[in-house]
């Protein structure tokens, strides 16, 4: 966790601290840094009245002193400021790991309502910002404050009747301030909202263009981005506008102070309270105070800006995590397949019930079709078997244990995924496959054997070659190969297809179902399946409607029912002689029978 509570940069410390040892050098830097300006400022008391009097000689050596202050200043200034480079780098760095980990444990429920672009800001710009802000006031803020501290330490100790007058200004500076500062805060919040949702736009448009074009919609897209950076525009225009007013309205506040201090300077003088020397030495310690102030009024605006970008980086840790493994996990051990769902309830939110007294039990090895309408709780079940989600009550048994008392991984281990559409992440074909399980190349180029994928692949230039981002470079059956070939090369016991050859076309669905039938064989395998001539020769096939199984059989059992499954059928022209050539089921054919037998 970053922070206990509301977004405060005080949280980040622990992450700080873990880099004390450039901390350390970089604040004896500091203080050096910090120390130089009283005595550049007596020395300029001394150096301005030997030049009014011509007296060489202590001009001379004056300004030698000064020379050597300056250069102690500034080899101290560059060693403060790459010192405490690092820290605040790291510190961006470990906020963005901090924050992508959690968002890999996300509860699919709340990840798939937060927008990719939306996401992608926060851990770009926003973590940049943060970062931004934590250099800067390490770096600067915190010095600055040091300088003014130290300055205003000797102008009290030249006179402090003279001091007291300046301080007086100081709360009307305040109270600015801290107004411009809260206004900031306020429309960089709504900036950044804007930015966010320009983001996500700019995902949906890139991803979806093809379709755009395909229904000749441009123009109304233009628009939608049109009005995004319009309100983008008009709330960054806030922004800047504030910071625009605040700068002449804090300068001239800082104009009339110095004149006033001017007159007051000049009648402490003449009523022989001040001498010269001093008054010019106050004079260049006073000028000492713009530039800290100017930094600390810059620096309190971004920081606002600062705590907003952080503020949103919080509200990804206020989202619910993916259930915990348990604190005494169960081994699985060799894992045979069979499935039992035992009084299963289940519902996405209180009021939405789906699974109520879900009662299956899947033999190892067999073949189990999933058919129903959207919305039925066939995609819900398989989350259920993966954990994604865990059900309110009941049980879930992988050979007789408790899915709820195994760590996740492990299970996720022996139940793979074949998704209808396959992700592919960009690197090479074998780190693909892989996908950073760590296996054998021998093992991965079992797995694409199985897959009947291999022929494309040493086509490709081997299992070196890339994949490009969204495998641009791949057909969709050959995404589907390696999508097969992934999910088995960690030998796992359960399949779970979900209909993985509904959107090829016949010639290329034909060698997808042949690299399903080698991959499904010894496997208990679940399918969800669309097209019901897939699945006919399933050892059961489960008709879901509103999360309960209707029906339950085989399909010539199901036919002979004149129930919802042959309502099914009919309406997709399935008859009882039919037979599907491409069926992912074994033993659709001479070639599946073969297959199975040799593996």
């Amino acid at each position: 966790m970053l922070i206990p509570s509301a977004a405060r940069f005080r949280g980040l410390i622990p992450l700080l601290a873990r880099h004390w040892t450039p901390l350390l050098a970089g604040a004896c830097c500091t203080v050096v840094y910090v120390g130089t300006f009283p005595l550049l400022a007596q020395v300029a008391g001394h150096l301005f009245p030997a030049i009014g009097g011509e007296r060489f000689q202590d001009a001379l050596r004056m300004i030698a002193v000064a020379m050597a202050i300056f250069l102690v200043q500034k080899l101290a200034q560059y060693g403060k400021d790459i010192l405490l480079a690092g820290p605040s780098l790291w510190v961006s760095q470990a906020l963005r790991q901090v924050i992508f980990a959690r968002l890999q444990r996300l509860a699919f429920p709340a990840l798939e309502k937060l927008s990719i672009g939306d996401l992608a800001y926060r851990l770009t710009e926003d973590a940049d910002r943060v970062g931004e802000v934590i250099y800067k006031t390490i770096h600067d803020s915190t010095p600055s404050v040091l300088v003014l501290m130290a300055v205003l330490g000797y102008m009290a100790w030249l006179d402090r009747p003279l001091t007291a007058a300046t301080l007086l200004l100081a709360p009307i500076m305040v109270v600015l301030v801290g107004w411009f500062g809260r206004q900031v805060l306020r429309a960089s919040e709504r900036s950044q909202a804007q930015v966010s949702e320009l983001a996500a736009l700019l995902a949906e448009a890139v991803g979806g263009l093809h379709l755009v074009r395909a229904f000749a919609s441009e123009e109304w897209l233009q628009q939608r981005f049109t009005r995004q950076i319009d309100g983008h525009r008009r709330a960054r225009l806030r922004t800047l506008e504030l910071v625009a007013l605040q700068h002449p309205v804090v300068g001239f506040l800082e104009a009339a102070g110095i004149l006033a201090i001017l007159l007051l300077g000049a009648w402490r003088i003449h009523t022989d309270s001040l001498t010269t020397e001093q008054f010019i030495s106050y004079l260049v310690a006073l000028g000492w105070l713009i530039d800290p102030i100017s930094h600390l009024t810059t620096n309190f605006n971004e920081f606002q800006q600062g705590q907003a970008s952080l503020r949103r980086l919080r509200e990804l840790e206020q989202e619910p995590l993916e259930p915990p493994d348990p604190p005494q996990p169960l081994s699985l051990g060799k894992v045979q397949g069979e499935l039992r769902l035992e009084n299963i309830h289940f519902s996405h939110t209180p009021t939405q019930s789906l699974f109520r007294n879900l009662n299956l039990r899947v033999r190892s090895g067999q073949l189990v079709a999933l058919v129903g309408a959207s919305g039925a709780g066939k995609s819900t079940l398989f989350s259920l078997l993966l954990r994604f989600n865990i059900p309110q009550q009941g049980r879930i048994l992988l050979d007789g244990k408790d899915l709820c008392h195994v760590r996740a991984a492990e299970l996720r281990r022996q139940m793979a995924l074949v998704p209808q559409d396959a992700l592919l992440f960009s690197g090479t074909v074998a780190e693909t496959i892989d996908f950073g399980r760590g296996h054998s190349p021998t093992a991965i180029r079992r797995a694409a054997q199985l897959a009947n994928a291999e022929a494309f692949i040493l086509a490709m230039g081997g299992y070196g070659a890339r994949i490009e981002e969204r495998a641009t470079n791949l057909s969709g059956g050959q995404r589907q190969r390696l999508a097969i070939a992934r999910a088995v090369v960690g030998d796992p016991a359960v399949l779970l297809l979900d209909e993985a050859t509904s959107a090829l076309d016949a010639e290329t669905e034909a060698a997808v179902q042949q690299g399903l039938r080698r991959a499904m064989a010894g496997r208990t395998v679940l399918v969800i399946a669309h097209r019901l001539a897939t699945v006919q020769g399933a050892d059961q096939i489960l008709v879901l409607e509103h999360g309960v199984i209707v029906e339950q059989g085989s399909h010539q059992q199901l036919l002979s029912r004149a129930g919802r499954y042959e309502d099914l059928c009919r309406q997709q022209l399935i008859h009882a002689a039919s037979a599907a050539p491409g069926s992912v089921v074994p033993g659709q054919g001479d070639e599946g029978d073969k297959i199975a037998t040799q593996l």
